[in-house]
C-alpha cells in the first residue's frame, strides 16, 4: 500500500503516503531530474559534464524552493500561502535550460511538496495541485532565449500555476466558498490573492538591478541554453 486514508481533525478524508509511498516519491523526483538533465543536454554543445552541472542546478533550485516555501509571509487557513520568492526559484530551471527541463523540475518540486506536506482530499486533486500546478511553473522555459526572458517566463509560470489552482479550488474545494459566493468566483479570488501577492513582491525584487545581474551570473554559471 502506497498511502493511508486518514480522517483529519475537520472530518476530511486525506491520503497520506506510507514509508513505501515516500520512497517511491523520492525515486520519482530523482527520475524526473534525470529526464530534465536529458532535455537540458539536448540544448548543450558540451558533453555529459555540463549536463551533470545542469542537473545539480535543477536540484539546488528544488532544494532552495522547498526551504523558501516554508518561509511564509502569510499562510491561508485552507491552503495557499505567500512565500519568500519560492515560485521564482522554481521558475529558474526553465529560464536556464528551456521548457522541458523547467516543467520536469516543477513536477519534481511538486512531488517533494507532496512528500513533505501532503494535503489531499481526492486522488485527482493530487494530480492537479501537486503535479500540474507546480509543473506549470516550468512554462518559464517558453521564453528562454527572448528579451526579458526571466520576467516573461516568471509571469507565464505563475499564470499557469494560477489556472490549475483555480481549477482545483473550483472542483474540489467549492464547499469552502464564502457565504454568497459561487465556487468559481471564490476560487478565482482566493487563489489570486496569495499567488499574485507573491508575484507582486517578486516583481519588485526583480526590479532591483543588482538582483537581475546576480541571476544573470548564476544563469551563466549553470550553463544555460
Amino acid at each position: 500500500m502506497f498511502y493511508n486514508v486518514v480522517v483529519n481533525d475537520w472530518g476530511e478524508t486525506t491520503y497520506v503516503p506510507t514509508t513505501l509511498g515516500n520512497v517511491l516519491l523520492v525515486l520519482l523526483i530523482v527520475g524526473l531530474l534525470a529526464i530534465a538533465m536529458v532535455f537540458a543536454k539536448k540544448h548543450s554543445a558540451d558533453n555529459s559534464k555540463l549536463s551533470v552541472r545542469q542537473l545539480a542546478f535543477c536540484a539546488m533550485a528544488i532544494a532552495l524552493g522547498t526551504v523558501l516555501s516554508n518561509l511564509k509571509l502569510f499562510d491561508f487557513p485552507w491552503g495557499g500561502s505567500v512565500t519568500l520568492l519560492s515560485m521564482l526559484v522554481i521558475c529558474l530551471p526553465g529560464y536556464w535550460f528551456g521548457l522541458g527541463a523547467g516543467i520536469l523540475t516543477g513536477v519534481a518540486y511538486g512531488v517533494l511538496q507532496l512528500l513533505i506536506d501532503p494535503y489531499v482530499l481526492y486522488p485527482m486533486q493530487l494530480v492537479v495541485d501537486y503535479l500540474l500546478a507546480f509543473g506549470a511553473l516550468g512554462l518559464s522555459g517558453l521564453f528562454t532565449n527572448s528579451k526579458n526572458s526571466l520576467i516573461k517566463g516568471y509571469l507565464v509560470g505563475i499564470l499557469g500555476r494560477y489556472v490549475f489552482a483555480v481549477i482545483s479550488g473550483w472542483i474540489f474545494f467549492g464547499s469552502y466558498a464564502w457565504e454568497g459566493w459561487a465556487a468559481l468566483p471564490y476560487s478565482l479570488v482566493y487563489n489570486g490573492i496569495y499567488i499574485f501577492a507573491e508575484a507582486a513582491i517578486t516583481l519588485i525584487v526583480l526590479a532591483i538591478p543588482a538582483v537581475r545581474q546576480m541571476l544573470g551570473r548564476i544563469r551563466n554559471m549553470a550553463g544555460a541554453v
